[in-house]
């Protein structure tokens, strides 16, 4: 019976080790197996070649991450396609991004896979290397079948319906004039840049209420607190989402000389951030408290800051600092959300020894309609979103590319992004004369917050590292696309995360 061939992990363990124990040579396979189809069955059916029994393990569905609306069918649906085919004896959801703790638990005499994954250089994530070494170090042999091959994300991305005909248009024309291949590999070529990352240090505070409807005496919202969360938000996200691809990553920002959060940030830095605060006078550190339902929906904000804070020790060992240190780096990005670290002292010295300087001025509750991209007068690169934008120029009805070539021509600016929300980003290229639009690559979104962020940190390390603005928009939007599917800033962009979506966008 179909159904008796799906067992948890202990279950399919004890099977492995009886009929080891009966002589029989044991054969695993693992993998998503999202659309079924003739290429996996023949893999299969090759599979089962080598031994008695053939086991089959599929990669739980927090553990997909092979990009937009994946996986299309659940685990407990894919066991049951797995679970139909003749040639399978067991089937087990494996809840791991890998089949490391698999191969540990049965020890198999094979593991297959498919001709596809032979060159493990290919292998962006590093999983198949693993894989072959644990199979090896217990006794197996590794095989690769040679049979017909499919790619499921192809047929996913021409089939299913993940996004609508411009966003796959887009994704052809962009295939053909730029290889997923130089793409990744260009990526890898980032972690030699030495990044300083300036800006305001933001703690997010996410408390979870559940709604009770309006109070019995007034027109006011009752709810009922839950649980909350913290995040470390603003430059400390921006320098954790750029450390994952840069190996020398300094983080300059200001923390408050009481409530700090010193503590929390520190911890929360990736370890290749070297942090340097200075210290507002008689403020906290930047603290937005956000109350939010089940769904996520932001009900209300609070925001505990100063307005037009003092930093202590601004000329005697800020400013000194920045004018020793800027230079040494080859790209500083500028995260400025007009909290009050980023004063008019500082901004002279940015834009005069930044050797490659990328600037994002972010319009919020707190600066709406002071806060704008003309303090700065010089960038290279100019991230905003379309109000800031618009705000920026004072133009809110002219033509979005015309605004933004005029912004860009006043600044002197090489690169422009300026992101849409759901309508995508469009960057400009100035010393081409060329705008690119790049739709939005996401499917699903669980939380805004912080997508702005991962796109300014990519794409900014893409610009400095040389690769074309057509791509750097391309990457970013990536990153935005994986971030909106994280609560607030709970984590950075994971880079074998972003080249996985990269490279099943193109397939």
């Amino acid at each position: 019976m179909q159904a008796n061939k799906v067992f948890d992990m202990f279950e399919l363990s004890q099977l492995a080790l009886r009929h080891k124990q009966q002589g029989e040579k044991i054969v695993l396979c693992h993998g998503t197996f999202d659309l079924m189809h003739t290429g996996h069955i023949r893999y299969l059916q090759a599979a089962k070649k080598n031994g008695e029994k053939l086991f089959v393990t599929l990669t739980a569905d927090e553990h997909v991450n092979k990009g937009p609306g994946r996986p299309v069918f659940n685990a407990d649906l894919r066991a049951e396609n797995l679970a139909a085919l003749e040639c399978v004896d067991y089937v087990a959801i494996n809840n791991k991004e890998t089949a490391v703790n698999v191969i540990r638990l049965l020890r198999p005499d094979f593991y297959v896979k498919g001709s596809d994954y032979k060159n493990t250089e290919d292998d962006v994530t590093g999983n198949i290397k693993r894989e072959i070494e644990i199979t090896e170090k217990f006794g197996g042999s590794v095989v690769f079948t040679d049979e017909i091959v499919f790619s499921s994300s192809k047929l996913l991305n021409d089939h299913f319906g993940v996004f609508p005909a411009q966003t796959r248009y887009f994704l052809t024309d962009f295939g053909k004039t730029n290889s997923c291949k130089d793409i990744l590999s260009s990526l890898d070529q980032l972690a030699k840049l030495k990044v300083l990352v300036i800006g305001d240090a933001i703690i997010d505070q996410y408390h979870y209420v559940s709604p009770l409807g309006q109070t019995g005496k007034g027109n006011v919202l009752a709810v009922q607190y839950d649980n909350n969360e913290q995040f470390a938000g603003g430059s400390l996200a921006v320098a954790n989402h750029v450390a994952q691809f840069a190996q020398n990553v300094t983080l300059l920002t200001a923390l408050g000389d009481h409530d700090s959060h010193e503590d929390y940030v520190r911890a929360k830095l990736s370890p290749n951030v070297n942090p340097v605060f200075a210290y507002f006078k008689d403020a906290p550190t930047v603290t937005k408290r956000r109350f939010v339902d089940g769904d996520l929906a932001k009900l209300f904000e609070v925001y505990f800051f100063k307005d037009n804070p003092q930093i202590q020790d601004l000329d005697e060992v800020v400013l000194p600092w920045m004018k020793d240190h800027l230079s040494q780096f080859d790209v500083v990005i500028v995260a400025d959300f007009g909290n009050g670290f980023i004063n008019n002292k500082m901004i002279p010295v940015i834009c005069e020894q930044a050797p490659f300087l990328a600037v994002n001025t972010q319009i919020n509750s707190g600066n709406r309609g002071f806060h704008v991209i003309n303090r700065y007068t010089r960038a290279d690169y100019v991230s905003l979103n379309e109000p800031e934008l618009r705000l920026a120029a004072h133009n809110r009805m002219d033509d979005l590319e015309l605004v933004c070539q005029e912004v860009a021509d006043k600044l002197g600016v090489s690169h422009f992004a300026v992101t849409r929300g759901t309508k995508g980003v469009v960057t400009y290229d100035a010393a081409a004369g060329q705008f690119h639009k790049v739709p939005a690559l996401s499917s699903r979104v669980i939380d805004r917050i912080g997508a702005g962020d991962a796109f300014l940190s990519l794409s900014s390390l893409c610009l400095a590292g040389g690769i074309s603005s057509q791509v750097a928009g391309f990457v970013g939007s990536v990153a935005a696309a994986m971030d909106v599917q994280i609560v607030c800033n709970r984590e950075p962009i994971d880079p074998v995360g972003l080249k996985k979506y990269i490279t099943t966008l193109l397939k």
